[in-house]
């Protein structure tokens, strides 16, 4: 990401300070760096130097290796045992054993596999990586964070409206987050039904590198050359032939070479501190933003939020022993993406989509 287009973290820490006291929390709680650490991944004790500017560069693959670690140490299973290997592979059908190089620090996954261990533990998968959910989910809380003087927004196509903060609900407003999201705006309009496309991930990682080629030009408004995208991480341009053709996976390094040189979002894994910082503090900044309308009443801001309804219905037919195992299984969910309990936070902290084993074929590809 050039550096011009990085966030601002010391205005936006602010600007969610200035919010709090406005909702009427504490900034020191909302704030609290190991609570900033479970959101991003970045060690608690480098948060400080990363909103000063002045934290080190660290290579992709010790990156990559210390956030998988951390998501062990903090995410835990319900008897506060980290995740074996073996049950996080299974969950996208590989052998633990190909972990276990990205758990030694020796080597960098696959691009899959990094894909099903941020879906495991329900951390954001980025740009390229994320479900249809949870790219549009992520979509709509950038735009309704520009509504904070301050808060920047990657730029629409010309002729989309901003009018999607006050719900108008139109085709422009589809167009943007088509242009957020790199979905077709008719897939975009399924995922806020509530259908989802259900895509390969290859296939799903080909259109969205297709739609930056296609929607983030450069200044003669032709679309950036392979090579001169593999070139801005030292690749060569043949590197993603196989890519632009849809006939295979980049390599996770070309994956976040590729979402840096567009400054798309680069997802847990792979983002740097600052990005990966600057993530957490958005959602913060949006929830709190978004909190004032259902505080009054928690369970109604739950159901609207998550449209949890039709599960508290098809649970109400349940008998007792099948309630019991239901909420076994949630507990194992929330233990899985570390929400029993998070540092420094009221209750649960950002939503984060929950995503079932029977939605696990989308993007689990061989």
């Amino acid at each position: 990401m050039d550096a011009a287009a990085r966030p601002d973290l010391a205005a936006t820490w602010e600007r969610v300070a200035v919010l709090a006291e406005q909702r009427g929390a504490d900034p020191r709680e909302v704030l609290d760096v190991e609570r900033l650490g479970h959101l991003s991944g970045v060690e608690p004790a480098l948060v400080p130097a990363v909103l000063a500017g002045a934290a080190p560069a660290v290579p992709l693959c010790v990156r990559v290796h210390r956030r998988f670690r951390w998501l062990r140490a903090t995410r835990r299973d319900r008897q506060g045992r980290e995740w074996p290997l073996a049950a996080i592979a299974e969950d996208f059908d590989a052998p633990g054993a190909s972990l276990g190089p990205l758990n030694a620090g020796t080597g960098l996954p696959r691009l899959r596999h990094a894909a099903g261990v941020q879906r495991f533990f329900g951390v954001y998968a980025g740009f390229l990586l994320a479900d249809s959910r949870s790219a549009v989910e992520r979509a709509v809380a950038a735009v309704a964070t520009s509504t904070c003087p301050g808060a920047t927004v990657p730029a629409a196509p010309p002729g989309a409206a901003s009018g999607l903060a006050s719900g108008s609900g139109g085709a422009d407003d589809l167009d943007l987050l088509s242009h957020l999201t790199g979905m077709p705006p008719h897939a975009v309009a399924q995922t806020l039904d509530g259908r989802p496309p259900q895509l390969p991930l290859p296939e799903q990682v080909h259109q969205r590198f297709a739609h930056l080629r296609r929607t983030r030009l450069r200044p003669d408004g032709q679309p950036h050359s392979l090579d001169a995208i593999a070139r801005s991480f030292d690749a060569s341009g043949q590197s993603l032939t196989r890519l632009a053709r849809g006939e295979g996976l980049p390599s996770l390094a070309a994956a976040a070479g590729i979402q840096r040189f567009y400054g798309v979002d680069s997802g847990f894994l792979l983002a740097d501190d600052t990005e990966a910082l600057a993530a957490a503090l958005a959602d913060i900044e949006h929830g709190l933003l978004t909190s004032g309308g259902d505080a009054a009443n928690p369970m109604l801001g739950a159901l609207r939020a998550h449209d949890v309804r039709g599960i508290a219905a098809r649970a109400g037919r349940l008998s007792a022993a099948g309630r019991q195992s239901l909420r076994d299984h949630l507990d194992d969910l929330l233990a899985r993406e570390g929400r029993l309990g998070i540092p420094g936070a009221r209750g649960e902290g950002p939503a984060r989509t929950v995503r079932g084993r029977e939605e696990a074929a989308e993007g689990g590809v061989p």
